[in-house]
Protein backbone atom coordinates (compact mmCIF):
# COMPACT_ATOMS: atom_id res chain seq x y z
CA UNK A 1 0.00 0.00 0.00
CA UNK A 2 2.83 2.40 0.93
CA UNK A 3 4.58 1.66 -2.37
CA UNK A 4 1.39 2.44 -4.32
CA UNK A 5 0.99 5.74 -2.47
CA UNK A 6 4.62 6.60 -3.21
CA UNK A 7 4.10 5.89 -6.92
CA UNK A 8 1.06 8.18 -7.01
CA UNK A 9 3.09 10.85 -5.18
CA UNK A 10 5.93 10.66 -7.68
CA UNK A 11 3.57 10.55 -10.68
CA UNK A 12 2.04 13.94 -9.87
CA UNK A 13 5.34 15.43 -8.73
CA UNK A 14 6.69 15.34 -12.31
CA UNK A 15 4.26 18.07 -13.39
CA UNK A 16 6.74 20.77 -12.46
CA UNK A 17 9.58 19.61 -14.68
CA UNK A 18 8.11 20.94 -17.92
CA UNK A 19 7.81 24.54 -16.72
CA UNK A 20 10.53 26.68 -18.31
CA UNK A 21 11.24 30.37 -17.72
CA UNK A 22 12.81 32.36 -20.54
CA UNK A 23 14.75 35.53 -19.62
CA UNK A 24 14.85 38.01 -22.50
CA UNK A 25 17.67 40.50 -23.04
CA UNK A 26 15.32 43.37 -22.11
CA UNK A 27 14.71 41.77 -18.69
CA UNK A 28 11.30 40.28 -19.47
CA UNK A 29 10.44 36.89 -17.99
CA UNK A 30 8.20 34.50 -19.93
CA UNK A 31 7.10 31.18 -18.39
CA UNK A 32 5.77 28.18 -20.29
CA UNK A 33 6.61 24.87 -21.93
CA UNK A 34 9.05 24.69 -24.86
CA UNK A 35 7.30 23.13 -27.87
CA UNK A 36 10.19 23.27 -30.33
CA UNK A 37 13.24 25.34 -31.18
CA UNK A 38 15.58 25.96 -34.08
CA UNK A 39 18.73 27.98 -34.57
CA UNK A 40 16.65 31.12 -35.02
CA UNK A 41 13.34 30.70 -33.13
CA UNK A 42 11.86 29.11 -30.00
CA UNK A 43 8.17 28.15 -29.73
CA UNK A 44 6.78 28.46 -26.20
CA UNK A 45 3.35 27.47 -24.85
CA UNK A 46 2.29 29.91 -22.11
CA UNK A 47 -0.89 30.19 -20.05
CA UNK A 48 -1.98 32.97 -22.45
CA UNK A 49 -1.32 31.02 -25.67
CA UNK A 50 1.62 30.00 -27.87
CA UNK A 51 4.34 32.51 -28.72
CA UNK A 52 7.38 32.41 -31.04
CA UNK A 53 10.54 34.06 -29.68
CA UNK A 54 13.61 35.25 -31.56
CA UNK A 55 16.69 33.35 -30.36
CA UNK A 56 18.78 36.53 -30.70
CA UNK A 57 16.55 38.29 -28.15
CA UNK A 58 16.81 35.47 -25.55
CA UNK A 59 19.30 36.01 -22.72
CA UNK A 60 19.03 32.57 -21.09
CA UNK A 61 16.72 29.70 -20.21
CA UNK A 62 16.49 29.71 -16.43
CA UNK A 63 16.67 26.29 -14.77
CA UNK A 64 13.64 24.79 -13.05
CA UNK A 65 13.93 25.40 -9.31
CA UNK A 66 11.79 23.85 -6.60
CA UNK A 67 11.36 24.23 -2.88
CA UNK A 68 11.30 20.85 -1.09
CA UNK A 69 9.62 20.95 2.35
CA UNK A 70 10.60 18.01 4.54
CA UNK A 71 8.98 16.56 7.64
CA UNK A 72 10.11 18.64 10.62
CA UNK A 73 10.04 21.88 8.62
CA UNK A 74 13.40 21.69 6.85
CA UNK A 75 13.36 23.31 3.40
CA UNK A 76 15.68 22.90 0.42
CA UNK A 77 15.77 24.93 -2.81
CA UNK A 78 17.47 23.76 -5.98
CA UNK A 79 17.20 21.96 -9.32
CA UNK A 80 15.78 18.41 -9.41
CA UNK A 81 18.27 16.28 -11.35
CA UNK A 82 16.74 12.82 -10.94
CA UNK A 83 13.94 11.04 -9.12
CA UNK A 84 12.16 7.75 -8.82
CA UNK A 85 9.55 6.28 -6.50
CA UNK A 86 12.06 6.00 -3.61
CA UNK A 87 14.55 8.87 -3.97
CA UNK A 88 14.88 12.45 -5.25
CA UNK A 89 18.19 14.13 -6.14
CA UNK A 90 18.40 17.91 -5.77
CA UNK A 91 21.28 20.16 -6.82
CA UNK A 92 21.50 23.21 -4.59
CA UNK A 93 22.88 26.61 -5.63
CA UNK A 94 26.37 25.75 -4.37
CA UNK A 95 26.48 22.62 -6.59
CA UNK A 96 25.88 20.09 -3.82
CA UNK A 97 23.84 17.01 -4.83
CA UNK A 98 21.39 16.09 -2.05
CA UNK A 99 19.69 12.68 -1.86
CA UNK A 100 16.21 12.88 -0.33
CA UNK A 101 14.05 9.88 0.57
CA UNK A 102 10.51 10.25 -0.78
CA UNK A 103 8.83 9.54 2.61
CA UNK A 104 10.62 12.62 4.03
CA UNK A 105 8.96 15.00 1.53
CA UNK A 106 5.93 16.95 2.77
CA UNK A 107 5.43 19.21 -0.25
CA UNK A 108 7.16 20.59 -3.34
CA UNK A 109 6.66 24.02 -4.87
CA UNK A 110 7.91 25.18 -8.25
CA UNK A 111 9.85 28.43 -8.06
CA UNK A 112 7.98 31.00 -10.16
CA UNK A 113 10.26 33.80 -11.30
CA UNK A 114 7.25 36.04 -11.90
CA UNK A 115 6.27 35.52 -8.27
CA UNK A 116 9.83 36.35 -7.30
CA UNK A 117 9.61 39.64 -9.17
CA UNK A 118 6.47 40.60 -7.19
CA UNK A 119 8.23 39.81 -3.93
CA UNK A 120 11.15 42.00 -4.99
CA UNK A 121 8.76 44.87 -5.69
CA UNK A 122 7.21 44.54 -2.24
CA UNK A 123 10.66 44.59 -0.74
CA UNK A 124 11.47 47.89 -2.49
CA UNK A 125 8.17 49.49 -1.42
CA UNK A 126 8.70 48.53 2.22
CA UNK A 127 12.23 49.83 2.42
CA UNK A 128 11.33 53.04 0.51
CA UNK A 129 14.98 53.49 -0.17
CA UNK A 130 15.17 53.80 -3.89
CA UNK A 131 18.69 55.14 -3.80
CA UNK A 132 19.93 52.25 -1.68
CA UNK A 133 18.28 49.77 -4.05
CA UNK A 134 20.04 51.39 -7.02
CA UNK A 135 23.40 51.20 -5.23
CA UNK A 136 22.81 47.51 -4.40
CA UNK A 137 21.84 46.86 -8.02
CA UNK A 138 24.99 48.54 -9.30
CA UNK A 139 27.17 46.52 -6.91
CA UNK A 140 25.50 43.28 -7.99
CA UNK A 141 25.94 44.14 -11.67
CA UNK A 142 29.61 44.98 -11.09
CA UNK A 143 30.13 41.52 -9.63
CA UNK A 144 28.80 39.96 -12.85
CA UNK A 145 25.66 38.45 -11.28
CA UNK A 146 22.43 38.25 -13.32
CA UNK A 147 20.00 40.73 -11.81
CA UNK A 148 16.20 40.59 -11.68
CA UNK A 149 13.65 43.35 -11.44
CA UNK A 150 13.92 45.24 -8.13
CA UNK A 151 17.68 44.87 -7.63
CA UNK A 152 17.76 41.35 -6.14
CA UNK A 153 19.71 38.52 -7.72
CA UNK A 154 17.90 35.29 -8.61
CA UNK A 155 20.04 33.50 -6.01
CA UNK A 156 19.43 35.93 -3.18
CA UNK A 157 15.72 36.54 -3.71
CA UNK A 158 14.70 32.89 -3.31
CA UNK A 159 14.96 33.05 0.47
CA UNK A 160 12.96 36.31 0.40
CA UNK A 161 10.18 34.69 -1.62
CA UNK A 162 9.97 31.43 0.28
CA UNK A 163 11.08 32.67 3.75
CA UNK A 164 13.10 29.47 4.01
CA UNK A 165 15.94 28.31 6.23
CA UNK A 166 19.00 26.40 5.15
CA UNK A 167 19.10 22.66 5.80
CA UNK A 168 22.10 20.71 7.06
CA UNK A 169 23.61 18.37 4.44
CA UNK A 170 26.07 15.58 5.42
CA UNK A 171 27.61 13.48 2.64
CA UNK A 172 24.81 14.49 0.27
CA UNK A 173 22.02 13.51 2.72
CA UNK A 174 19.62 15.89 4.42
CA UNK A 175 19.81 15.95 8.23
CA UNK A 176 16.46 17.15 9.60
CA UNK A 177 16.77 19.06 12.92
CA UNK A 178 14.73 17.77 15.84
CA UNK A 179 14.35 21.24 17.35
CA UNK A 180 11.22 23.29 16.87
CA UNK A 181 11.03 24.09 13.19
CA UNK A 182 8.87 26.48 11.29
CA UNK A 183 6.05 24.63 9.54
CA UNK A 184 5.51 24.96 5.79
CA UNK A 185 3.68 28.04 4.67
CA UNK A 186 1.22 25.89 2.67
CA UNK A 187 -1.93 25.29 4.74
CA UNK A 188 -3.82 22.03 4.34
CA UNK A 189 -7.21 20.99 5.63
CA UNK A 190 -7.63 18.28 8.18
CA UNK A 191 -9.17 15.01 7.03
CA UNK A 192 -12.50 16.00 8.58
CA UNK A 193 -12.51 19.44 6.94
CA UNK A 194 -11.44 17.98 3.60
CA UNK A 195 -14.23 15.39 3.76
CA UNK A 196 -16.86 18.08 4.48
CA UNK A 197 -15.60 20.49 1.80
CA UNK A 198 -14.66 17.80 -0.74
CA UNK A 199 -11.06 19.06 -1.02
CA UNK A 200 -7.76 17.10 -0.92
CA UNK A 201 -5.77 16.54 2.27
CA UNK A 202 -2.04 17.18 2.62
CA UNK A 203 -1.13 13.52 2.01
CA UNK A 204 -3.19 13.20 -1.15
CA UNK A 205 -1.89 16.51 -2.50
CA UNK A 206 1.74 15.56 -1.86
CA UNK A 207 1.30 12.11 -3.39
CA UNK A 208 -0.30 13.65 -6.48
CA UNK A 209 2.63 16.09 -6.81
CA UNK A 210 5.23 13.33 -6.71
CA UNK A 211 3.40 11.12 -9.20
CA UNK A 212 2.88 13.92 -11.70
CA UNK A 213 6.49 15.11 -11.46
CA UNK A 214 7.86 11.59 -12.07
CA UNK A 215 5.59 11.09 -15.10
CA UNK A 216 6.61 14.35 -16.78
CA UNK A 217 10.29 13.74 -15.97
CA UNK A 218 10.06 10.35 -17.70
CA UNK A 219 8.27 11.90 -20.70
CA UNK A 220 10.83 14.68 -20.92
CA UNK A 221 13.75 12.23 -20.87
CA UNK A 222 12.07 10.13 -23.57
CA UNK A 223 11.40 13.14 -25.81
CA UNK A 224 14.99 14.39 -25.55
CA UNK A 225 16.59 11.00 -26.26
CA UNK A 226 18.71 11.23 -29.39
CA UNK A 227 20.04 8.64 -31.79
CA UNK A 228 23.72 7.62 -31.57
CA UNK A 229 26.09 9.57 -33.78
CA UNK A 230 26.64 7.42 -36.87
CA UNK A 231 30.05 8.98 -37.57
CA UNK A 232 31.46 7.68 -34.27
CA UNK A 233 31.37 4.03 -35.46
CA UNK A 234 33.80 2.25 -37.77
CA UNK A 235 33.02 -1.47 -37.21
CA UNK A 236 29.85 -3.50 -37.62
CA UNK A 237 28.91 -7.04 -36.55
CA UNK A 238 25.59 -8.76 -37.32
CA UNK A 239 23.94 -12.11 -36.63
CA UNK A 240 21.11 -13.18 -38.95
CA UNK A 241 18.51 -15.94 -39.00
CA UNK A 242 15.70 -16.52 -41.46
CA UNK A 243 14.42 -18.76 -44.27
CA UNK A 244 15.82 -19.87 -47.61
CA UNK A 245 13.65 -21.73 -50.14
CA UNK A 246 15.54 -23.84 -52.71
CA UNK A 247 14.44 -25.12 -56.14
CA UNK A 248 16.41 -28.36 -56.58
CA UNK A 249 15.92 -31.06 -59.25
CA UNK A 250 17.84 -34.34 -58.92
CA UNK A 251 18.80 -36.07 -62.19
CA UNK A 252 18.60 -39.84 -61.56
CA UNK A 253 18.87 -41.07 -65.15
CA UNK A 254 22.45 -42.41 -65.11
CA UNK A 255 22.68 -43.94 -61.69
CA UNK A 256 23.18 -47.67 -62.26
CA UNK A 257 20.04 -49.79 -62.01
CA UNK A 258 18.07 -47.12 -60.17
CA UNK A 259 15.06 -45.76 -61.99
CA UNK A 260 12.46 -43.04 -61.48
CA UNK A 261 9.53 -41.57 -63.36
CA UNK A 262 8.89 -38.04 -64.71
CA UNK A 263 11.89 -38.09 -67.04
CA UNK A 264 14.15 -39.05 -64.16
CA UNK A 265 13.88 -35.52 -62.64
CA UNK A 266 13.16 -35.74 -58.92
CA UNK A 267 11.99 -32.62 -57.07
CA UNK A 268 13.91 -32.34 -53.80
CA UNK A 269 13.06 -28.67 -53.15
CA UNK A 270 12.14 -27.23 -49.78
CA UNK A 271 12.46 -24.26 -47.43
CA UNK A 272 15.28 -24.41 -44.93
CA UNK A 273 16.63 -22.26 -42.09
CA UNK A 274 19.44 -19.84 -43.02
CA UNK A 275 21.90 -18.56 -40.39
CA UNK A 276 24.74 -16.16 -41.13
CA UNK A 277 27.13 -13.65 -39.60
CA UNK A 278 29.12 -10.75 -41.00
CA UNK A 279 31.78 -8.31 -39.86
CA UNK A 280 32.09 -5.04 -41.76
CA UNK A 281 34.30 -1.95 -41.70
CA UNK A 282 33.37 1.57 -42.76
CA UNK A 283 35.33 2.87 -45.75
CA UNK A 284 36.66 6.22 -44.59
CA UNK A 285 33.83 8.46 -43.45
CA UNK A 286 31.42 7.28 -46.16
CA UNK A 287 28.14 5.37 -45.96
CA UNK A 288 29.76 2.24 -47.46
CA UNK A 289 30.67 -0.74 -45.27
CA UNK A 290 32.47 -3.90 -46.50
CA UNK A 291 33.69 -7.15 -44.93
CA UNK A 292 33.46 -10.96 -44.86
CA UNK A 293 30.26 -12.97 -44.46
CA UNK A 294 29.72 -16.63 -43.55
CA UNK A 295 26.37 -18.38 -43.96
CA UNK A 296 24.92 -21.85 -43.66
CA UNK A 297 21.45 -23.16 -44.46
CA UNK A 298 19.89 -26.60 -44.47
CA UNK A 299 18.13 -28.42 -47.30
CA UNK A 300 15.06 -30.03 -45.70
CA UNK A 301 14.16 -33.69 -46.04
CA UNK A 302 12.50 -34.86 -49.25
CA UNK A 303 11.24 -38.40 -49.97
CA UNK A 304 10.32 -40.27 -53.16
CA UNK A 305 10.02 -43.87 -54.42
CA UNK A 306 13.18 -45.28 -55.96
CA UNK A 307 14.27 -48.87 -56.69
CA UNK A 308 17.21 -50.83 -58.02
CA UNK A 309 17.61 -54.37 -59.37
CA UNK A 310 18.64 -55.77 -55.99
CA UNK A 311 15.40 -54.56 -54.44
CA UNK A 312 13.31 -55.98 -57.29
CA UNK A 313 14.99 -59.41 -57.00
CA UNK A 314 14.03 -59.66 -53.33
CA UNK A 315 10.65 -57.91 -52.89
CA UNK A 316 9.93 -59.87 -49.69
CA UNK A 317 12.69 -58.11 -47.73
CA UNK A 318 12.56 -54.77 -49.53
CA UNK A 319 8.96 -53.97 -50.52
CA UNK A 320 8.70 -50.65 -52.42
CA UNK A 321 11.44 -48.76 -50.61
CA UNK A 322 11.38 -44.98 -50.26
CA UNK A 323 14.53 -42.92 -50.83
CA UNK A 324 15.20 -39.71 -48.87
CA UNK A 325 17.39 -36.65 -49.39
CA UNK A 326 18.64 -33.81 -47.18
CA UNK A 327 21.64 -31.53 -47.21
CA UNK A 328 23.17 -28.15 -46.54
CA UNK A 329 24.49 -25.07 -48.31
CA UNK A 330 27.64 -23.29 -47.08
CA UNK A 331 28.50 -19.77 -48.29
CA UNK A 332 31.79 -17.99 -47.75
CA UNK A 333 32.34 -14.59 -49.29
CA UNK A 334 32.07 -10.84 -48.85
CA UNK A 335 29.25 -8.41 -48.16
CA UNK A 336 28.78 -4.68 -48.67
CA UNK A 337 26.26 -2.21 -47.19
CA UNK A 338 25.49 1.22 -48.57
CA UNK A 339 23.26 3.25 -46.22
CA UNK A 340 20.71 5.49 -47.91
CA UNK A 341 19.65 7.45 -44.78
CA UNK A 342 22.04 6.51 -41.94
CA UNK A 343 20.91 9.29 -39.57
CA UNK A 344 17.22 8.35 -39.56
CA UNK A 345 15.40 6.35 -36.90
CA UNK A 346 14.79 3.64 -39.54
CA UNK A 347 17.89 3.37 -41.73
CA UNK A 348 17.62 1.68 -45.15
CA UNK A 349 20.64 0.18 -46.89
CA UNK A 350 21.45 -1.62 -50.14
CA UNK A 351 23.24 -4.94 -49.61
CA UNK A 352 25.38 -6.94 -52.02
CA UNK A 353 27.09 -10.33 -51.51
CA UNK A 354 29.36 -12.59 -53.54
CA UNK A 355 31.57 -15.60 -52.91
CA UNK A 356 31.85 -19.39 -53.03
CA UNK A 357 28.87 -21.71 -52.50
CA UNK A 358 29.30 -25.37 -51.50
CA UNK A 359 26.14 -27.50 -51.72
CA UNK A 360 26.01 -31.06 -50.47
CA UNK A 361 22.98 -33.35 -50.97
CA UNK A 362 22.78 -36.68 -49.11
CA UNK A 363 20.90 -39.63 -50.70
CA UNK A 364 19.62 -42.37 -48.39
CA UNK A 365 18.21 -45.40 -50.22
CA UNK A 366 16.95 -48.76 -48.98
CA UNK A 367 20.25 -50.56 -49.59
CA UNK A 368 22.84 -47.82 -49.90
CA UNK A 369 23.51 -44.14 -49.19
CA UNK A 370 25.84 -41.66 -50.77
CA UNK A 371 26.26 -37.87 -51.24
CA UNK A 372 26.59 -35.55 -54.21
CA UNK A 373 27.85 -31.96 -54.39
CA UNK A 374 27.44 -28.83 -56.46
CA UNK A 375 30.11 -26.17 -55.88
CA UNK A 376 30.40 -22.82 -57.58
CA UNK A 377 30.19 -19.06 -57.20
CA UNK A 378 27.19 -17.11 -55.98
CA UNK A 379 26.18 -13.44 -56.11
CA UNK A 380 23.23 -11.59 -54.69
CA UNK A 381 21.71 -8.25 -53.79
CA UNK A 382 18.80 -6.81 -51.90
CA UNK A 383 17.57 -4.30 -49.35
CA UNK A 384 17.75 -4.04 -45.56
CA UNK A 385 16.34 -1.86 -42.79
CA UNK A 386 17.66 -1.26 -39.25
CA UNK A 387 16.64 0.74 -36.19
CA UNK A 388 18.37 1.48 -32.89
CA UNK A 389 17.13 -0.21 -29.70
CA UNK A 390 19.31 1.10 -26.84
CA UNK A 391 22.91 0.15 -27.76
CA UNK A 392 22.14 -2.36 -30.51
CA UNK A 393 20.14 -2.49 -33.73
CA UNK A 394 17.48 -4.84 -34.99
CA UNK A 395 16.47 -5.15 -38.61
CA UNK A 396 15.26 -7.16 -41.58
CA UNK A 397 17.19 -8.07 -44.74
CA UNK A 398 16.02 -9.64 -48.01
CA UNK A 399 18.44 -10.82 -50.73
CA UNK A 400 17.98 -12.51 -54.11
CA UNK A 401 20.77 -15.09 -54.54
CA UNK A 402 22.00 -16.37 -57.92
CA UNK A 403 23.97 -19.65 -57.98
CA UNK A 404 24.21 -22.01 -60.98
CA UNK A 405 24.00 -25.69 -59.94
CA UNK A 406 26.21 -28.41 -61.47
CA UNK A 407 26.53 -32.22 -61.82
CA UNK A 408 23.28 -34.08 -61.15
CA UNK A 409 21.63 -30.85 -59.86
CA UNK A 410 22.21 -28.92 -63.11
CA UNK A 411 18.46 -28.80 -63.84
CA UNK A 412 17.74 -26.89 -60.63
CA UNK A 413 16.64 -23.26 -60.43
CA UNK A 414 19.49 -20.75 -60.27
CA UNK A 415 17.87 -18.10 -58.05
CA UNK A 416 16.28 -18.11 -54.65
CA UNK A 417 15.22 -15.48 -52.07
CA UNK A 418 16.72 -15.29 -48.57
CA UNK A 419 14.82 -13.33 -45.88
CA UNK A 420 16.46 -12.88 -42.47
CA UNK A 421 15.93 -11.05 -39.21
CA UNK A 422 19.13 -9.62 -37.76
CA UNK A 423 20.66 -8.17 -34.60
CA UNK A 424 23.70 -5.96 -35.13
CA UNK A 425 26.18 -3.83 -33.20
CA UNK A 426 28.19 -0.82 -34.31
CA UNK A 427 31.30 0.13 -32.39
Amino acid sequence: MKKSIGLIFVFFLTAFLHAETIKMKDGSLISGSILSQTQYTLNLATSYGNVTLNQREIDQILPDKHRIVLSGGTQLIGVITDLDEFNLKLQTDDGTIVNIDMPQIVSIEAYDYDRGADAQKEFVEKTQQQQAAQIAAAQTLAQGTVQAEGGLTFDSDINQVFDSKNATVVNGTVVTPNAQAKQPSVKFLTEEEAFVKGEPTQDSYTQAQKKELLEQNSAKNKSTKTLPNEKEFSKYFALQIGIRPTDLKLDNSNRGNYWTTDDNAIDVSGTGVAVSGKFLWRLGGSNLWVGPVLGISNIPNASFEDKDSAVQDDPTHYPDPTAKTSGRILELGGSAHYYINPKSRFAFYIVGTAGLEMLQLNYRGELQSHSMSSNGFFAGGGLGIETWVDDLMIGLEAREIYAKRSNRLSGSGATNLVVQLQTSWKF
